[in-house]
């Protein structure tokens, strides 16, 4: 964990948000400079007021010394190129609840996209559409069809509210799909398997390596 330097936040929804407070409270110590949260506007407001607030958890971004904090942050926007080593990552539009983004991750061979958590989205499939490289699609479905209402209403998707997005896909891309709810995980990819035509998703797995 020492060796993370950058990370890059969809939203700030507290399961994808939760573990930063303990990777910063576990190997901050050990880091001779701060950890870069990535995120926008929105989301870095609702961390300082909500998680590092003192009341939650510490404010990271003057411990140990405002000088030299554990935690800094740096604002993003849809659109935006942001440049590590030797890749390139652009932020991409989501449809949630809150505000969100997804991510363009490009090597400069291929590129990989991750959604982030997202309802319908013609934006993306624009982008997609326009990325000649695309290797990789990570992707939610975060309800099995039995709630779609409820994924409608939460603006995530499901089985067959995937297959009508994927439809919007022109370009060939390994497809992956993340976010499930563990107790209806077998149903979910199931349903995935009768309802989505035309490509395989397959399931992401823990620890799974891309290279791109």
């Amino acid at each position: 964990m020492a060796r993370v330097d950058h990370i890059l936040v969809s939203h700030s929804h507290l399961d994808h948000v939760n573990s930063i407070a303990f990777l910063l409270d576990s190997v901050g110590a050990l880091r001779s400079k701060p950890v870069t949260v990535h995120a926008m506007p929105e989301t870095i407001a609702t961390l300082r007021e909500h998680l590092f607030n003192w009341d939650i958890w510490p404010d990271f971004t003057v411990i140990p010394t405002p000088e030299e904090p554990w935690l800094r942050y740096e604002e993003i926007k849809v659109g935006e190129v942001i440049a590590l080593r030797d890749r390139k990552i652009t932020v991409l539009p989501a449809v949630h609840t809150v505000p969100a983004v997804g991510y363009l991750l490009d090597s400069g061979k291929s590129s990989l996209v991750f959604s982030g958590d997202t309802g319908p989205n013609d934006a993306l499939w624009e982008i997609l559409n326009r990325t000649e490289n695309l290797k990789f699609l990570i992707i939610e479905t975060a309800f099995s069809d039995k709630d779609r209402t409820l994924a409608e209403l939460s603006k995530h998707l499901c089985p067959s509210m995937l297959g009508e997005e994927l439809a919007k896909l022109t370009r060939k891309a390994g497809i992956f799909i993340t976010h499930l709810k563990p107790s209806e995980m077998e149903l979910t990819m199931q349903e995935i398997d009768e309802l989505v035509t035309g490509v395989q998703p397959r399931l992401l797995q823990n620890n799974q390596v891309f290279e791109f």
